[in-house]
């Protein structure tokens, strides 16, 4: 009896030999992958195993996506912030040289028939942060990052995407103190861009108030009326907007009337302004005409001439 159970056994291993076992394998990978494409009899098989095999692919992956999200994170919000800030500064220049319109229109619609006009001359801008302000009710100042390094000048003026904001008063190396022309002290030389007329605004010590103290009872200015920079004085540059009429109260008992006036910027809220070069030459700049032939001797003035020929 143990001979024959020594030769079963032994052709058991023989014939179940690593071979074989692999062809048998193959035959029923082949078999299941051919019942698995026409029958799909696995596809629940595959999801159940997904399912377990999700966490640990999670898990692998977590350290390589999270660096890479906080990588993509920190990209795009150093180039989001670069480029909002580039937008804010060419919106602001572009309404700068925008807001001009009304009083342009205005300006051609008198002008058109003149053919010998000058041509205005452009103005050179600046963008200015504004570091601080002067919360001192009587004080209407604040504080800007440009100075004498960039060409910043006292009596400088100044402009937002609305209109005139002030001027500079004080000058450091790399900072400038400015006012506004809501400022108790200041006054801005203004026109009425509807009909031209002439007067002074002057600041009330409120960031939302200006008046004209200066017109009569039968001055032609009326509610809603737009004011602009006239351009007397040559501080702030002509044509741009200053505020509009929002009060017109007639005093009968006195010469002048009651006006009050909104300023055009927002003087509360800016946060970032223009500085511009006015490069119109003032009169005291231009070039003197070249003396008559007669007064060109030397050391003889013009009334010794008069002198001798008489």
């Amino acid at each position: 009896m143990s001979a024959p159970g020594r030769t079963a056994a032994g052709f058991g291993r023989a014939g179940f030999s690593l071979g074989v076992r692999f062809v048998l394998l193959a035959i029923v990978c082949v078999a299941l992958m051919m019942l698995d494409q026409r029958q799909q009899h696995l596809q629940r098989v595959r999801q159940a195993l997904s399912v377990v095999v999700y966490p640990v692919r999670v898990l692998v992956d977590l350290p390589f996506r999270t660096w890479q999200s906080v990588a993509v994170n920190f990209t795009e919000r150093s180039a989001l912030i670069a480029e909002n800030e580039k937008l804010k500064r060419e919106r602001l220049e572009a309404e700068f040289r925008l807001q001009r319109l009304a009083a342009l229109e205005t300006e051609n619609e008198r002008l058109r028939q003149l053919l010998d006009s000058t041509e205005r001359v452009g103005l050179r801008a600046l963008v200015a942060e504004i570091l601080s302000v002067d919360l001192n009710p009587y004080r209407q100042r604040f504080d800007l990052n440009r100075g004498v390094t960039d060409g910043v000048y006292v009596g400088q003026a100044l402009l937002d995407a609305q209109g005139i904001v002030g001027q500079v008063v004080r000058v450091d190396a790399f900072t400038a103190e400015a006012v506004l022309i809501t400022d108790a002290d200041t006054a801005v030389p203004v026109s009425v861009n509807r009909n031209g007329l002439r007067t002074i605004a002057v600041g009330t010590g409120d960031s939302g108030r200006l008046r004209l103290p200066y017109l009569t009872n039968s001055a032609d200015i009326k509610v809603g009326d737009l004011l602009v920079s006239s351009g007397l004085g040559g501080v702030f540059p002509a044509g741009y907007p200053v505020g509009r009429v929002v009060e017109v109260r007639l005093q009968p008992e006195q010469s002048f009337s009651e006006i009050i006036a909104e300023p055009a910027s927002a003087l509360d809220r800016d946060l970032e302004v223009l500085l511009v070069w006015n490069d119109q030459p003032a009169p005291a700049e231009q070039k003197a005409p070249p003396p008559p032939p007669a007064a060109k001797r030397a050391g003889a003035p013009a009334s010794t001439k008069l002198a001798d020929a008489h």
